[in-house]
């Protein structure tokens, strides 16, 4: 059974239930899986999390976030010619420059459960920065993409792309305006970010 059933399905004890059990000082932390670890992360990071069962619930989802935010009319910045394929039925106006773009819909490499961030490259931004690219961002991810570290991470990208490893290699990570008291976020680029995830596995 996925775990995401646990966070939209049958409801079970809650990790702060299970965290406040009396346990004793020897006793091994808890050990959360990737994916709800994952879960916790991008959402305290401020990203907007959708997790679709099948390909119908991620059009469906799309679907109303282009409503929700008029995109339906708008530029849509798209580097990956599979997505644009994928979801060729929403007659999305592509263009390629970044600037006239309300919004750019790609994949990632993969998802950092650790920090909640996600893993791209050079196959979804080319070599473009973080700050070239439109403010709202929709990411199609599966849940088989999944990783606990940035290491492995980057050990994936090296074992998938073994005769020639991307260049611009990146993780997104703040999904909301940076506070300017948070010194770790200082300088980086916000985006407002859509996950559509969907279970594979």
């Amino acid at each position: 059974m996925s775990l995401f059933k646990k966070f939209f399905g049958q409801k079970k004890d809650s990790l702060e239930d299970i965290q406040n059990e009396e346990r004793g000082k020897y006793m091994p932390d808890i050990k959360i899986p990737f994916d709800e670890q994952f879960t916790i992360n991008f959402k305290a990071n401020g990203g907007k999390f959708l997790y679709c069962e099948n390909t119908n619930e991620v059009n469906q989802n799309l679907e109303h976030i282009l409503e929700e935010n008029d995109w339906n009319d708008k530029n849509v910045f798209l580097h990956d010619e599979r997505l644009a394929e994928k979801f060729k039925k929403f007659n999305l106006t592509l263009s390629k420059s970044p600037s006239e773009c309300a919004y750019f819909l790609t994949t990632c490499e993969f998802l950092i459960a650790n920090d909640g961030s996600l893993l791209i490259s050079s196959n979804q931004i080319a070599e473009m920065k973080l700050f070239e690219l439109p403010s709202n961002f929709i990411i199609f991810a599966t849940t088989s993409q999944f990783v606990e570290t940035i290491s492995e991470g980057l050990r994936g990208i090296k074992n998938k792309n073994k005769d020639k490893i991307p260049s611009n290699i990146t993780t997104i990570k703040h999904f909301k305006a940076c506070d300017d008291k948070d010194f770790l976020s200082y300088g980086s680029s916000s985006k407002n970010l859509y996950l559509l995830l969907l279970e594979d596995l």
